[in-house]
Parts: structure tokens; sequence; C-alpha cells
């Protein structure tokens, strides 16, 4: 027997859940429905460790977070979780207030979001989700820099918000990843795309 799906009508209803009623596989809320994504890509990880550790050098430890929610649309009750995010002290402050890590649209976008693309082509889910949903959705949150870090097409992509769509610069090789938010970080491309390795 299969078991229907709850359809979340609101983000308070959502937010109103105990971690122990989550699934504890990684999951995002998409339209009110709860989907797991699966088992997260060890190289993936690594990647998203990698530049953990390299943003420490500008930002305290408790402002980058792996694991935390964003509410990215309450009409659609859409909330992602990126693989990084580096908050606001303000964001971190308005967090407190939840009992989950979850940022709602009531408060402050964070500072940058990462994404490490999943394996896929054009068609995938994963490329359409990274690329085209999570793009609007980003841009529409008013999250001001996005990284896109595609290890299937040894990509960087930096996205920065300007006049509500997002301008995109693509590094490749040995060429320096250039982020207006963190302007001394000083990695290339290969560097990122290599971490794992």
């Amino acid at each position: 027997m299969t078991q229907a799906k709850v359809r979340f009508t609101s983000i308070e209803e959502y937010a109103a859940l105990e971690t122990s009623d989550l699934p504890e596989c990684r999951f995002e809320l998409v339209d009110g429905v709860i989907i797991e994504m699966g088992a997260e890509n060890l190289h993936n990880i690594e990647i998203a460790s990698f530049l953990f550790s390299m943003l420490l050098q500008f930002v305290p430890h408790y402002l980058i977070h792996r694991g935390t929610e964003i509410e990215v649309s309450s009409y659609s009750v859409t909330c992602r979780q990126p693989d990084l995010m580096v908050l606001t002290e303000d964001t971190r402050h308005a967090m407190r207030r939840n009992q989950r890590s979850l940022i709602t649209q009531m408060m402050p976008a964070p500072r940058l979001v990462i994404e490490v693309v999943s394996p896929g082509d054009e068609s995938s889910d994963n490329y359409q989700r990274d690329y085209i949903d999570k793009r609007a959705e980003y841009a529409a949150r008013s999250i001001p820099e996005y990284w896109l870090i595609d290890p299937i097409r040894q990509l960087v992509m930096v996205l920065c918000l300007k006049g509500g769509q997002y301008q995109e610069t693509v590094y490749k090789g040995g060429s320096c990843v250039i982020s207006p938010t963190f302007p001394a970080l000083e990695l290339t491309a290969e560097q990122i795309l290599n971490a794992a390795q």
C-alpha cells in the first residue's frame, strides 16, 4: 500500500514539524511536499567541505552553514537545502527563534549560497533544479551571490544579483574565481573542482 504524501499549505505548518518527523535522508520541500533527494555524492560533499575551510579565513564558523533550509517561495511553500550558505549576523540572529535550522521569507537572505551540481545531463532533474529552478528562486529571494559548481562540466559559475536578475561569470581551469562577497578569496576553478582528489 502506498502512503499519500502530506502537502503543507504554509511554512508555519512545515516549520512546526519536529526534527524527528523529518526524513533521515537529504530532502527539500517543493510545492508543499517533502521530496527525498537521495544520498549526496561524496565528491560534492568534499568540494563543499573544502570551500567551508577556505571561507573560514573571512567569516566565523557559525555563519557558514551546511544542512540549513531556506524558504524560497511562500506562495508554493518551497524550501531548498543548499550545499553551503554564508549567513549574515542578522540572519543568524533571526534564526535563533526557530526550533530548526530554517531561514524563512521574513528573515534576511544569506550573503552567499553555494550548490554543487550532482551528475546529470541537461534533461535531468539535477540540472533543471540547480541551473533553472534554484537560479530563479534564489534571485526572487534576493540572495546577492550564488555559486554553481559543476564537476561534470568542469566549471564554477558565479552569479551576482543585479536589478533582480543574476549576471553570470563562468570560470574554468586555472582562471581565478572572483567573488564580490569575498574579494580576497584566491581560488581557481581547478582548485575547487579538484578539492576531492
